[in-house]
């Protein structure tokens, strides 16, 4: 089957992205509105993009009537008691413990009201940024943003509505990381057993990482036996 994205419906076009590129990393994604009201919400379309600077990106997609979420507006800079300060967010990293916790900050709340609360999640205070961080992640990343790309749009501007379910691409330079204190080793490796994470498929499918193997790269990966 050949498809033209051009001839499909933005609700079709989704679906061959979400179930074609599998499983995808969930980034709980912190933040704080300039007036100090706490907001966290998921996102699969999340990856890291650099080790220097250490970065990673994730991609809020508008409303439905073309407006921002509220991660995007509280994602960028912002006028704090007459100052300009840099927009930033925190993107944590939930066990399969948490999966329903995780889920649960999906709810659509009004501006302002915190999937804190709903979600039974923690908030704690962050070191270098003002959002604050999910106490029971394995691993929380800070973050400043540094570049929120708008696609399907001629404008970059905060507050403006752009293409109904439109694609952002938020771009963050991590400045401090929390992992806890036995998911960690001293060469700086990250236990997947202990991170349990739990990854997207398509429609409401998830997975888990507990059924895993190593490869080797290049040319001996064929003479392995996986």
């Amino acid at each position: 089957m050949l498809l033209d994205p051009a001839t499909l419906p933005q609700s079709d076009r989704y679906k061959l992205l979400i179930g074609g590129i599998v499983p995808r990393p969930i980034a709980v994604v912190s933040t704080t509105s300039p007036d100090g009201k706490h907001n966290v919400a998921p996102f699969s379309f999340f990856t890291g993009v650099s080790s220097n600077p250490l970065s990673l990106l994730f991609c809020p997609a508008n409303n439905n009537d073309g407006s921002e979420k509220d991660t995007l507006r509280n994602c960028r800079p912002r006028t704090i008691h007459g100052s300009e300060a840099p927009g930033d967010f925190v993107v944590n990293i939930l066990s399969h413990a948490h999966a329903k916790a995780m889920a649960a900050t999906a709810e659509a709340l009004p501006y302002g009201e915190s999937e804190f609360a709903l979600s039974g999640l923690t908030p704690a205070p962050c070191t270098r940024v003002r959002a604050p961080r999910i106490a029971e992640a394995v691993v929380s990343y800070e973050c400043r943003t540094s570049q929120i790309i708008t696609l399907g749009s001629s404008t970059n501007a905060p507050n403006t509505t752009h293409m109904p379910a439109g694609g952002n691409i938020v771009i963050g330079e991590i400045l401090l990381v929390h992992v806890q204190d036995d998911a960690i080793n001293d060469r700086y490796h990250i236990d997947p057993a202990i991170v349990d994470a739990i990854g997207r498929l398509g429609g409401l499918t998830y997975c888990t990482t507990r059924d895993r193997f190593d490869m080797p790269p290049g040319k001996k990966a064929l003479a392995s036996r996986e």
